[in-house]
């Protein structure tokens, strides 16, 4: 084994093909990971040499990550298992795992730490249940760069007792370290600046954000603004590893030079704020949107998320003038009492109302439902579906719910004893093996059924077709029409329609 010239190894674990089958393979974003990289600007700061290992991006196998690893010889490999969908990290957990079992098998002796927000919401069970040496409950930097120094000292009880949010096995069972304090300055401390680290030619946007365009997916590159969500969401485990429900914000003029660098270094101009809410604090927005007019940055294609009562039709033009082309709403469902039950608590009248200013202002709009919500039955999914039907987004997302670790509804779920996946890949939306949350009147494999159905009705109604054709042209129209001729298989409806 060669001499540690390497302190930290952050992985990025990938599992592509697990989590999305053939669709990953050139319709999904490939993105840098958010994660690695607050994590080893923090570590890189305090004067340690990191390495980053996107396997996702580079399609590295887990040997491979093992052997590479085993050819640095660090201090130290954190798995950063926080997904780049803020409430789905769970679904990395198949990667992680065999990520984490290759590299033990090559070199057992290596120290591995587990950082995410499914470990942070799991974290004692992550560690008897994986083969890591330790599992970091919280947002992960602070544990991480004390970990390093416990291991240089020696790694015994005492050192590793004063590692915050550090969680570990301790006279054979798991001790859990009182946690690390939140970072106040994310422009400081969660800079993240470390993009010389990543492969900045691997990265791409969805094929929804470059419609119309579909050649300039790449360069791309996902940045964030703030953290956290003052939103309780039923279906959310966006603060799993904050423990509050906590909305830190950057400052604009950093966002925005940090922009105008990944402009003029990389030649990005695709973008996508990877904030669970980049439209909620209006003077934060506004500031961020100024400052891109200000300095000119006028060629971007950024898209975001927002809620339907955040949006204000007055603050449209200038979210467009600075480049913002898409925003995804989180409509949900079709039924108000469906809503209400998952603290989404707006009208009918609301959404349509939105969708159509959003649209009117020149920016397209990305709906987000989910079937199989708590008091969902198959009227009410019908609903959902009429409704995405009828506002007509440029594009839709359709979910089916899913009690992720972290979130309101998996403590529900856990305490109703309702069946829950038995794999962490049975969390993924679009896995073989995905098994979401039945309700009481529909089962999971009616569920899971539904969304497949609503998603290939929506992308082949002629009215979206139209649409497309009018907004993107005929190539797009084409490019989605042949999307929409991946099935998914799923294990649980081929029982369902066996049993029939």
């Amino acid at each position: 084994m060669t001499a540690k010239q390497t302190d930290l190894v952050l992985v990025n674990p990938g599992g592509r093909e697990k989590i999305y089958q053939q669709l990953g393979n050139d319709l999904t974003a490939i993105e840098p990971p958010l994660w690695c990289r607050l994590i080893g600007g923090y570590v890189r700061d305090q004067g340690r040499e990191i390495v980053i290992i996107d396997s996702e991006a580079e399609g590295m196998g887990p040997d491979s990550v093992a052997e590479r690893i085993k050819a640095l010889n660090p201090t130290l490999v954190a798995m950063v298992v926080f997904g780049h969908q803020p409430s789905a990290s769970t679904q990395q957990m198949h990667g992680a795992g065999e990520n984490v079992r290759a590299i033990k098998a090559l070199t057992p002796e290596m120290p591995v730490i587990f950082v995410g927000g499914h470990v942070s919401a799991l974290s004692e069970r992550t560690l008897i249940e994986e083969d890591a040496d330790f599992v970091c409950k919280g947002e992960g930097p602070q544990t991480v760069d004390a970990l390093i120094t416990a291991i240089e000292a020696g790694g015994d009880e005492d050192a590793l007792a004063e590692v915050p949010g550090l969680v570990w096995m301790r006279d054979g069972k798991p001790a859990s370290n009182a946690p690390a304090p939140l970072f106040k300055d994310l422009d400081a401390d969660m800079h993240g600046d470390v993009w010389d680290l990543l492969p900045m030619d691997k990265y791409r946007a969805h094929n929804w954000q470059c419609f119309g365009e579909l050649e300039n997916r790449m360069p791309y590159a996902s940045i964030y603004t703030s953290l956290g969500c003052p939103y309780k969401c039923v279906f959310c485990c966006i603060n799993a590893p904050f423990d509050v429900n906590r909305y830190r914000m950057r400052k604009p003029e950093a966002v925005v030079a940090e922009i105008a660098m990944l402009r003029e270094k990389y030649g990005v101009k695709t973008f996508k704020i990877i904030d669970e809410m980049f439209v909620l604090n209006e003077r934060h927005v506004k500031a961020v949107c100024d400052g891109i007019i200000e300095r000119g940055l006028t060629d971007l294609n950024i898209w975001a998320y927002a809620r339907v009562d955040t949006v204000k039709p007055h603050m449209l033009e200038k979210l467009r003038n600075a480049g913002v082309q898409w925003l995804a709403l989180g409509i949900e469902s079709g039924s108000e009492h469906v809503r209400d039950g998952a603290e989404k608590a707006f009208s009918q009248d609301d959404i349509k109302s939105i969708v159509r200013d959003i649209q009117t202002a020149g920016i397209k709009v990305i709906g987000n439902y989910i079937f199989g919500l708590p008091d969902d039955d198959l009227d009410s999914m019908q609903t959902t579906l009429d409704l995405a039907l009828e506002l007509n987004c440029e594009f839709a997302n359709f979910y089916s719910a899913m009690a992720y670790p972290g979130s309101p509804l998996y403590a529900m779920a856990v305490q109703k004893d309702w069946p829950l996946p038995e794999s962490w890949s049975g969390y993924s939306q679009h896995s073989y093996d995905c098994t979401p949350l039945p309700t009481e009147k529909v089962s999971a494999a009616e569920v899971l059924r539904f969304r497949d159905a609503a998603f290939h009705q929506y992308f082949a109604d002629k009215r979206y077709l139209d649409t497309v054709t009018q907004k993107f042209g005929w190539d797009t129209r084409k490019h989605i029409e042949e999307m929409a001729e991946h099935r998914l298989k799923r294990r649980i409806v081929e029982a369902l329609e066996g049993a029939a």
